[in-house]
């Protein structure tokens, strides 16, 4: 399967009553995404502004982070089984707009929304302080259940995305790059001295809120899949999920997945980067034990020399996550897995709810309980009236003088665990 992406970097975004991009500048207007965004009688409003990295800002409580995409030519379009319709994505044109994203934010769904402060020592945490922000903050109609507000937000976001992504599609792209993969066959034959890896991605679908959606289809209803590693470039993998900011991926990541990259880089060179596996992460322990024999049983029949493992959130999945790391490894196939450490403010605590001999190849994504104190920032996108229930947060988070009292955890992507963010140990 291959993929041509076309990078159209944007330097600024700025309101105008004509939607447009031109010499790097996106033009929006309000009037235009508020009538995309209130397509669905589900939200009351939905209001928009820029956040630009270096301004004194502050975005909470941040739901999902999106980049604007458009399929200029290939099968399916962006978001399959949400914006389009299903089919295999993956293959053809894709154009991206880079330097910029879309933020949903608004009022709480659960206590896990994040942060993104675009100055500041919070900057320094989240990838999210260097993208030019249009920040979509969206209110549900009165008496709408929380899941329901949810996914009204996160399709809202996909459209206003859709929208500004489609802004692009007579551009020529400031950069393209190309990625390949290659049949099982044909990757034998062509690199029969290379190492075959694979990365096996764990999706976050531990109950209500807890989603993450392959085509359309929640992860919590899947078995371990096989996908080409591009289909996610054309948002095949959304965020639905509420879990903690700093470690959950929003759908930019997925869109973006640094793995992914990594192993294309090195594929034909290093490795022979075969597939990309999909997995779910599950609440009771029989349905992990189906799932993380699943993935094995693929690994080994793929006869795969190594494997990336990568886990999304803490606690209840570190089980999934050591069983898949176990399982892979008895059937001698090399595995690394990625995570983060929930290991105390002070860092003496036990890092992982689970642990085996053969986690011995482990990439940290940093300690999400370390304590920082972020200060008053001039402007607030968003509100404040729920930072005290933020994970990671607590009842004197917000102090007299304004300034925040909180772990990295309330921070959307600072320990992020497919690598998207910059902590790490050595």
């Amino acid at each position: 399967m291959k993929l041509e992406l076309g990078k159209i970097y944007i330097k600024d975004i700025k309101f105008d009553d004509c939607q447009r991009i031109e010499d790097g500048v996106l033009y929006v207007s309000k009037e235009e995404l508020t009538k995309i965004a209130l397509s669905d009688d589900h939200l009351a409003s939905a209001e928009f502004d820029i956040a630009k990295p270096g301004e004194s800002v502050r975005i909470t409580p941040v739901k999902d982070v999106i980049e604007p995409r458009v399929k200029v030519e290939g099968s399916g379009g962006v978001f399959p089984g949400w914006i389009a319709k299903v089919d295999t994505v993956g293959s053809g044109k894709t154009y991206a707009l880079k330097g910029m994203a879309v933020v949903t934010a608004g009022p709480i769904v659960g206590f896990q929304e994040g942060v993104i402060d675009m100055t500041g020592p919070g900057a320094d945490y989240t990838p999210f302080s260097k993208t030019i922000n249009l920040v979509m903050v969206c209110k549900p109609v009165e008496g709408l259940k929380q899941h329901a507000y949810e996914k009204a937000v996160r399709l809202a976001g996909f459209r206003v995305a859709a929208a500004v992504g489609e802004l692009a599609r007579s551009l020529e792209p400031d950069e393209t790059e190309v990625y390949e993969t290659c049949t099982i066959k044909e990757g034998l034959e062509k690199y029969p001295d290379l190492p075959r890896v694979a990365y096996v991605q764990m999706l976050q679908s531990q109950g209500l809120l807890h989603d993450t959606y392959v085509y359309g289809v929640d992860a919590k209803q899947i078995l371990p899949t096989i996908v080409s590693p591009t289909e996610v470039f054309d948002g095949a993998i959304v965020s639905g999920n509420c879990v903690s900011a700093c470690d959950k991926n929003p759908t930019y990541v997925h869109q973006n997945n640094p793995v992914v990259e990594e192993l294309f880089k090195q594929h034909g060179k290093t490795i022979n980067f075969v597939c990309h596996i999909l997995t779910n992460e599950n609440v009771f322990l029989a349905d992990k034990e189906r799932s993380s024999f699943f993935t094995a049983k693929i690994c080994k029949m793929l006869d795969l020399d190594g494997v990336i493992v990568s886990e999304e959130g803490f606690g209840n999945p570190d089980t999934d996550l050591i069983m898949n790391c176990k399982k892979i490894t008895a059937e001698g196939i090399k595995t690394v897995i990625i995570t983060d450490e929930y290991a105390g403010r002070d860092g003496k605590s036990q890092s992982l709810a689970d642990a085996h001999a053969s986690a011995d190849a482990v990439v940290t994504a940093g300690n999400a309980n370390e304590v920082v104190i972020l200060p008053k920032l001039d402007k607030l996108i968003g509100t404040l009236d729920y930072i005290n229930k933020i994970a990671g947060a607590s009842e004197t988070t917000l102090r007299e003088d304004g300034t925040l009292e909180v772990e990295i955890q309330v921070i959307t992507g600072a320990t992020s665990e497919v690598g998207f963010g910059y902590l790490s140990a050595r």
